[in-house]
């Protein structure tokens, strides 16, 4: 059918892997019929489901949530624009979250991250007698900094 991609063709047009095509097969974001001689046809409609994926991917977005967006759009239909700005309404806040995270790790590089380490010079001036270590395990100095930054 003329209106269906074989897998490098769709490799091709999309600039992803065959590997990782069949990756997103198996993982359920993406879905190609099979013919006679069991060889996958992609309909043209997922070229854009491959972008939406990429996009999603290179904005840091866990294939869970890529798959749970994938999930409400109509299975032979193209993605829009409308469902674009739909799916990356629902991203912005992981994005927010990780944003805020990044901006307080680089501001806390050359200082103690609240691990309880004790291990940085200066940490004793930030983590005073380990108190950090009373909040149990994790960076807690800098999950803090990263909910004030999105405040």
């Amino acid at each position: 059918m003329p209106d269906e991609l074989t897998i490098g063709e769709l490799s091709a047009r999309s600039g992803v892997a065959p590997s990782a095509l069949r990756f997103y097969e198996a993982e359920g974001l993406i879905d190609a019929r099979r013919t006679s001689g069991n060889q996958r046809r992609y309909a043209r409609a997922v070229l854009r489901r491959v972008a939406l994926i990429q996009a999603g991917r290179a904005a840091g977005i866990r294939l869970e949530r890529i798959r749970a967006a994938l999930d409400t759009l109509p299975a032979r239909r193209t993605p829009n624009r409308r469902d674009w700005e739909r799916l990356s309404r629902g991203w912005r806040e992981d994005l927010d979250r990780q944003i805020a995270t990044l901006q307080a790790l680089r501001s806390r590089l050359t200082t103690c991250i609240g691990c309880g380490c004790l291990s940085i010079d200066r940490c004793a001036l930030l983590n005073p007698d380990d108190e950090a270590a009373t909040l149990g395990p994790g960076a807690h100095y800098l999950q803090r900094d990263s909910r004030r930054a999105r405040a």
